[in-house]
């Protein structure tokens, strides 16, 4: 019998089920959190900057999106019912949505309640197409996944730039409310603290190892935060007034109303969502080997299905839809601690922060520029991570993915460089029509079908692996076999 009752063996030897000390397990959830936390709470400023919110209501976002967080994170490691992959996976608000639902947000019909009612459409659609969506994979190979999330990484950098800049380069004059030039865009100021944020990021992911290198992002915006309040460019007013603990309300912004721009923008995140989750699947099959616990078809569908959840319970609680956060798979590769119940201390943590409003007041005081400087590096990763799934999509040898690329990124630029060019579209397809990110997935969706056909994925019933994930299954196995290999030859020793 255990001398500790709050240590358990698990029944399988790949320590996804152990129960570590109380210490142990608040100090490595806690290390989860930090790793995650950056880009957990960037979602909401983003949100809140483009749409002119408040300290106060970003503040309230913020506080929505950890909560959210917390308590998907700990469905999806421990498992309720369905639902729950039942692995160490945190969850967090994604980013891929961030470019459609501020063309939704600044939509005078839609507004924030109209991004929560497209949420909460995208998140029904999502748990219900999850059993189901391995069926689906052959709409996405590389070619096709790699330009999304191209697309992706390329629409949010505007956001970054703008905010190195120091916000929008017009605001409104409030006593004329005509759009005047912003001032304080792009001062020397604004363009030197992202500098030095951007600085310090690099720094430290060059020098740094393990969980330092780990956290660059959240130093360089500590640093940044830090730098400006010395100089006098922060302040906290009306931080008094904020209550130390508060309950986050469903439909906080008002209830969404029905409309068909409504369901035009459910569209776009559903859109989205479908992105998102074919991410969650390589995530998923590459966390099960690391973990030695290989996932099959019911696992992956509980996973899925959890990113569904998150995203409407994120739509009811005035928050974004979510997915599962890949930089904590990177985490568990790291420490080699793979115990789910690290994740499920994390989900804890976020619940916590998510019922104080002060500190989250305090993160939406985060300058722009700050955000900037952290941004070029956060959105850059996105671009660049679909440039490497392109590089796995035989441009080489297949003379028509060249053809793909070349059409649906220039798609995907029109919102970018071209914005006014579909604007006597009907305005009922404004949401569809000023995303970059679908006009690309839908080119590059149609375009493949046309010159390669539905690419097969058969699995026999069981699991359907990634190229990573096949990687990452090879190296756990020959580590595995390493380490039967030493044991053994101990033993003989022995």
């Amino acid at each position: 019998m255990s001398a500790n009752p709050e240590v358990s063996t698990p029944a399988a030897c790949d320590g996804v089920d152990e129960r570590l000390p109380t210490g142990r397990l608040a100090t490595l959830g806690l290390q989860h959190v930090m790793v995650m936390y950056a880009g957990a709470v960037a979602v909401p400023l983003i949100i809140g900057a483009a749409l002119g919110l408040s300290k106060e209501q970003i503040a309230f976002l913020i506080n929505a999106d950890l909560l959210c967080c917390g308590l998907i994170t700990i469905i999806q490691a421990r498992g309720l019912g369905m639902f729950g992959i039942k692995l160490p996976v945190m969850m967090g608000v994604s980013f891929a949505a961030v470019s459609p639902m501020i063309a939704i947000g600044l939509d005078p019909q839609l507004g924030l309640p109209g991004i929560f009612g497209a949420t909460i459409l995208a998140g029904i659609f999502s748990i219900l197409i999850a059993p189901v969506f391995s069926r689906l994979m052959g709409l996405f190979p590389p070619v096709v996944t790699g330009i999304i999330i191209t697309v992706i990484g390329v629409t949010l950098m505007r956001v970054g730039l703008n905010w190195i800049g120091g916000g929008a380069p017009t605001i409104t004059d409030p006593a004329t409310g005509m759009s005047i030039p912003n001032p304080d865009y792009g001062s020397l100021e604004n363009l030197g603290i992202a500098l030095m944020v951007l600085t310090v990021i690099l720094l430290i992911t060059k020098f740094a190892r393990g969980f330092l290198a780990n956290v660059a992002v959240l130093i360089g915006l500590l640093v940044g935060f830090f730098v400006s309040l010395a100089m006098g460019r922060i302040t906290f007013e009306g931080l008094d007034q904020t209550s130390w603990f508060a309950v986050v309300t469903p439909f906080h912004f008002g209830v969404p109303t029905f409309s068909w721009a409504l369901l035009g923008a459910a569209a776009v995140l559903s859109l989205i969502m479908v992105v998102i989750m074919v991410e969650s699947l390589g995530m998923f099959l590459a966390l099960g080997s690391i973990c030695g616990r290989p996932t099959d078809r019911e696992a992956l569908v509980r996973g899925l299905r959890t990113d569904g959840l998150g995203t409407l319970v994120g739509g009811i609680m005035n928050t974004f839809p979510h997915s599962s956060f890949s930089q904590n798979v990177g985490l568990v590769s790291v420490t080699g601690v793979r115990s789910r119940w690290v994740c499920v201390m994390g989900g804890a943590f976020l619940i916590m922060l998510g019922l104080f409003p002060k500190m989250a007041f305090i993160v939406a005081s985060i300058p722009n520029y700050v955000l900037g400087g952290a941004g070029i590096v956060m959105f850059g990763m996105v671009a660049a991570t679909g440039i490497k799934i392109l590089m796995s999509a035989n441009l080489n040898r297949n003379p028509y993915n060249p053809y793909i690329v070349a059409i649906s990124l220039g798609f995907g630029m029109i919102p970018l460089v071209a914005e006014h060019l579909l604007d006597k579209m009907p305005p009922a397809l404004a949401p569809l029509l000023h995303s970059g990110i679908l006009l690309a997935a839908v080119s590059a969706i149609l375009l493949n079908l046309f010159f390669n056909g539905m690419e097969k994925y058969a699995d026999q019933g069981h699991t359907v692996e990634s190229t990573a994930a096949t990687q990452a299954r090879k190296q756990a196995a020959a580590q595995k076999a390493t380490e039967d290999s030493g044991n053994h030859l101990a033993s003989q020793n022995g």
